[in-house]
């Protein structure tokens, strides 16, 4: 069976649905998301629309969370939107109050089974969702990620794909799906086959035209949303 594993979709429509065609072509038949469904850009109604067509596990990142804060405090809206762009807002805007709970409702880690091979999901660390994870991080942070109970531990936020093995388990980076760190216009991922554990890791053009227009209507201020798309 192959599953892919994806993270920090960040409401890039346009990346999503280049990523899950692949995903059918290389014959995945299910997907782990690891959070971060919203914040940045604007379209995350239609991304739980596309999900809703597969088979998937999905965890809380710390952008739901933020979410949840500004539901909480409408007053901080301003701020994040300085920080985050208003992909907070849109979603606050175009989810249902059933979409809304749903995204509360996750969990902010997930253990799963397929065959014989364990995965841990999360989002930022196995011990915090906000906690950031680099590919040059410290021994002593991949030894905290280390797991004897899973073959896998699949962790995203930093938005940098990688995979390191540990002592007992493996670590995975899919990367960002709506806004690679690494580079422009690709939408990173990966993809596990539980049979043999063969990890591959992806990286998938898509055409950034219709978001960054998105991007000049409602964040022209906010020069980081559109540099990031941008990069080489």
């Amino acid at each position: 069976m192959k599953i892919a594993v994806i993270s920090d979709i960040h409401g890039n429509y346009d990346a999503l649905v280049v990523v899950l065609k692949k995903a059918k072509k290389e014959h995945v038949e299910h997907l782990l998301i690891l959070g971060d469904i919203v914040g940045y850009y604007y379209h995350p109604d239609k991304i739980l629309e596309l999900i809703s067509e597969w088979s998937y596990d999905i965890i809380k990142g710390n952008h739901e969370k933020i979410l949840e804060d500004l539901i909480a405090n409408p007053g901080l809206a301003a701020s994040i939107r300085l920080k985050y762009g208003s992909g907070h807002q849109e979603a606050l805007n175009k989810l249902t109050e059933e979409q809304l709970s749903f995204l509360r409702g996750l969990p902010e880690t997930k253990s799963v089974q397929f065959d014989n091979i364990s995965l841990l999901m999360c989002h930022g660390s196995p011990w915090s969702n906000d906690y950031y994870i680099y590919p040059d991080c410290e021994k002593e942070i991949l030894s905290k990620c280390d797991s004897k109970e899973h073959d896998f531990v699949l962790i995203g936020h930093s938005h940098y794909a990688f995979t390191i093995k540990t002592e007992n388990s493996i670590l995975i980076n899919p990367g960002s799906v709506g806004q690679s760190r690494q580079a422009g216009g690709k939408a990173t991922w990966c993809i596990i086959n539980t049979e043999n554990g063969c990890i591959q890791m992806l990286s998938t053009d898509y055409n950034t035209e219709n978001l960054l227009k998105d991007i000049a209507k409602k964040d022209q201020d906010i020069e980081y949303l559109t540099k990031v798309l941008i990069r080489n």
